[in-house]
């Protein structure tokens, strides 16, 4: 059985080259993911029956943000055929040369189906089989790849985004999300011309059971938990967990009011879910009930509400989780992670208790990276993100809001008398649209102010400025005691970065 060799040639195109069972794919792409990298893909034969690749000079743009590739739906990079040639990129550095198994999954935007067509298209022209899951949260679909045995998934979503967003995310055959490095070679054969066949069409293969593992993998995460008494507000934010999401809460007892689950392909996120957190705080005051849970669109983070109706920090449930597991003897190490936009208070009261907090960069998968790698239990994001490694691979909103579930009830105290536990301190965060992303070490201005910042605030507060992975924004962020200095500065940055920045 012979293989063969792809080599480029004066050209730039691709010629064959036998060089026995095996063959392999070599392509160097230039300003894609690492610059003249050489992305080197071992097949048999009986794999891979031709793949058309093309070099192009100077190649731009960086698709994947901290959060998959996301934008407008139809428009670059967000379209069908993108869709399409990363169904065949996933084989191509995920399959390792056998009959790939792909889950994909959705959230409920009217671009979905769009998308999952053009990915499946992709995968097919590859001879995989394709696990078609239909709507589900985004963790669900980290937890299925690995159940069922699959070489990779795809989830179709822009998370908290409008529903003129889309976008996709992609989890190994672990049900981890891939690293710099994976997303770096599928970045590359995206900017190139990718046409993937194989002379064994693959096939589609709906799975609604996928729902019901998942349901019974969050049910099992919190034990023999009774709900019973509880009255629970499930803000669904018309997105991935408008079904799932409440059921769960009602199988374990709760009594639950539910709230945006009607999903109609345009109003996900929409003056809903954890983006609008005071809409389920209203209904708790309605209520009376003891807590709100809102969550995003796709459902891999939570926002809380206490008995009052008042937003609860995602910083503040950071740090009831985190005491709520040294109490429990989980807290491995004796730290968390965090990211650098969690507020100071976290330091404080994490300190006082003798837990570390370990610092990482913006997005849960980085989050998760520096979990993994310093071995920990728990970390999460001020977002809404929040990792409880023995039970997910990902961040889990509904998951996530089971556990300080248990957390109360254990305790048997209100949600708001554990989030008192943390003082935060003054803080104004602030997305301000942009026009390009200039370096900010070119912008002298905003350079400038930010020595002089530094100088002033000392051990008193800090600052933090900041691109959006996902969005055309810069983040800024101040902290100090003095609410006074936090409008102050947020006040000389925003004028600033207006005048550089436009």
């Amino acid at each position: 059985m012979g293989g063969s060799e792809f080599f480029m040639t004066a050209e730039g195109t691709w010629r064959e080259k036998k060089i026995g069972r095996f063959f392999k794919l070599a392509e160097v792409f230039e300003g894609a993911g690492r610059s003249g990298a050489v992305v080197l893909l071992l097949f048999a034969q009986n794999k891979l029956n031709s793949v058309s690749l093309r070099r192009r000079g100077n190649m731009k743009g960086k698709l994947f943000g901290t959060d998959g590739i996301r934008g407008k739906a139809n428009e670059h990079p967000v379209t069908s055929e993108l869709a399409r040639k990363l169904g065949v990129a996933m084989v191509c550095v995920l399959g390792g040369g056998r009959v790939a198994k792909v889950l994909i999954g959705r959230d409920t935007r009217e671009s979905g189906e769009m998308l999952e067509a053009g990915v499946m298209e992709g995968l097919l022209s590859m001879g995989a089989e394709v696990v078609r899951l239909g709507i589900l949260p985004t963790p669900a679909i980290a937890y299925l790849v690995k159940e069922l045995g699959a070489t990779a998934a795809v989830m179709l979503t822009a998370s908290h985004n409008p529903y003129e967003d889309n976008g996709m995310k992609i989890f190994g055959g672990d049900g981890f999300k891939l690293s710099n490095e994976q997303e770096e070679e599928i970045e590359g054969l995206l900017l190139g011309s990718l046409h993937g066949q194989n002379g064994k069409a693959g096939r589609v293969v709906d799975f609604p059971e996928g729902m019901e593992m998942y349901v019974a993998a969050a049910k099992a995460s919190v034990g023999e938990l009774d709900l019973s008494g509880l009255k629970i507000v499930v803000d669904a934010g018309n997105g991935a967990g408008y079904e799932v999401g409440p059921r769960i809460f009602k199988e374990l007892g709760a009594e639950v009011f539910e709230m945006a689950v009607m999903p109609d392909g345009r109003n996900i996120n929409a003056q809903c879910g954890a983006l609008f957190p005071k809409s389920a705080g209203g209904m708790v005051r309605e209520t009376g009930a003891d807590l709100g849970v809102s969550l995003d669109g796709d459902a891999d983070r939570v926002i809380f509400s206490d008995s009052d109706g008042e937003v609860v920090s995602g910083d503040q449930v950071l740090a009831l989780c985190a005491l709520g597991l040294k109490g429990a003897g989980k807290l491995r190490g004796n730290a968390i992670v965090a990211t650098v936009m969690s507020n100071l208070g976290l330091d404080e009261v994490m300190g006082e208790a003798g837990i570390k907090v370990s610092r990482s960069k913006v997005g849960d998968r980085l989050v998760m990276e520096k979990i993994r790698e310093e071995g920990l239990a728990f970390g999460g994001e001020n977002s809404g993100h929040l990792i409880f490694v023995d039970h997910a691979t990902s961040g889990d909103g509904i998951l996530s809001a089971l556990q300080v579930c248990k957390i109360i009830r254990e305790s048997n105290v209100t949600l708001k008398e554990l989030a008192g536990v943390m003082r935060e301190y003054p803080s104004t965060l602030l997305n301000l649209p942009v026009r390009e992303k200039r370096p900010l070490e070119a912008l002298a201005g905003l350079q400038n102010l930010i020595l002089e910042a530094d100088a002033l605030f000392g051990n008193e507060g800090r600052h933090l400025i900041r691109y959006s992975g996902t969005e055309m924004k810069i983040r800024v962020l101040v902290e100090h005691r003095d609410q006074n200095v936090v409008n102050e500065w947020i006040g000389k940055f925003k004028q600033m970065i207006k005048e550089e920045l436009g």
